[in-house]
């Protein structure tokens, strides 16, 4: 079993901030803390979203938020009592909703095994996508998980080898997504060279339809723009288990069958560069590629992620492809 080491550190202004807006009754001495890869709220409105997206959807127990927070056990339920945040007061959602898109909160792992190829992951390239049969499942896509060129591995979203800025001891600021009103989630980074890429996430009714550009903002060409874009089964009932034998693959889309065979998720990305799977994740990978791009230039590449209950996985290949999602603006 690998070694965990856990970075503890104080939150500075946090337990102030808290003291004034929350939780004021709490002893002094009881401050939160970061637990590794912990991100503070910024302010009572964020609070209440991550509490909220973690117990209503998520189902995290208070081991799990403090880990994705750094709060305190007590400063969780003073919280959570304050915003009158229990599975009892989780909306209800009708089957004419679109599909349920989180910003995955970190915390809990969203993988089963192969651990060590992904510590500290970070959470913020990661959504949770929730099944529409079971609102308790989800997947949780990696967009990206990882971003290849001619110069190297040129971005990672957790820890594994090295990339070209952990060569340099260069790291890289922690982001969010951007949550927009239509519900849909922006995430934009430059990295220190120039390069930047934005992941673009739109839920439907039966679909998410995904978009990823790429700026060239260095002053040499870019070539070998590969890119991991990970779907991770953990959380949903049913697809857990880990083999190849419930995976179906038909470039650009590869899927997982339901351990009673009945339902179905698919994910697919253009131009599609593999697609593959990781038993001892569970997931499943549609990996794109950027076409080569000179300074200045941007690309794009195009995604999808959907549910299909059904037992006919090659029509409804079909039935998607007939939709020119990967021609869509």
């Amino acid at each position: 079993m690998p070694t965990i080491h856990l970075r503890v550190t104080r939150i500075p202004g946090l337990s102030v901030w808290l003291g004034l807006c929350l939780i004021s009754g709490l002893p002094a001495a009881e401050e939160p803390v970061a637990v590794s890869n912990a991100r503070q709220p910024s302010n009572a409105s964020e609070l209440r979203y991550w509490l909220q997206n973690m117990v209503w959807h998520h189902g995290f127990d208070q081991a799990e938020i403090t880990a994705a927070t750094g709060l305190s056990s007590g400063q969780i339920t003073t919280a959570l009592k304050q915003f009158n945040i229990n599975r009892d007061t989780r909306p209800k959602r009708t089957a004419e909703d679109p599909l349920l898109v989180l910003p995955y909160p970190g915390g809990r792992h969203p993988r089963i095994g192969f651990l060590d190829g992904a510590i500290d992951p970070q959470r913020e390239t990661k959504i949770s996508v929730f099944t529409p049969w079971d609102r308790q499942s989800y997947v949780v896509a990696d967009v990206p998980e990882a971003i290849w060129s001619n110069l190297g591995l040129t971005y990672l979203a957790h820890t594994h080898i090295d990339t070209i800025w952990t060569k340099q001891n260069i790291a890289l600021d922690p982001l969010e997504w951007s949550r927009q009103p239509n519900g849909k989630l922006l995430l934009r980074r430059r990295l220190p060279n120039g390069i930047e890429f934005t992941t673009q996430v739109t839920p439907g009714h039966r679909c998410v339809q995904l978009s990823m550009t790429l700026k060239n903002g260095t002053r040499e060409l870019l070539t070998g723009l590969r890119v991991q874009n990970c779907v991770m089964l953990k959380g949903a009932s049913g697809f857990r288990k880990q083999t190849g034998e419930n995976k179906v693959f038909r470039k650009p889309y590869a899927a997982c069958r339901s351990d009673d065979g009945k339902r179905w998720v698919i994910t697919a990305w253009t131009p599609c560069h593999r697609v593959w799977a990781n038993a001892k994740c569970p997931c499943l990978h549609a990996d794109p590629q950027f076409a080569d791009c000179p300074p200045g230039a941007t690309r794009q590449v195009r995604g999808w992620l959907s549910f299909y209950e059904g037992t006919d996985i090659q029509s409804e290949f079909d039935r998607i492809e007939k939709t020119g999602w990967s021609d869509a603006e």
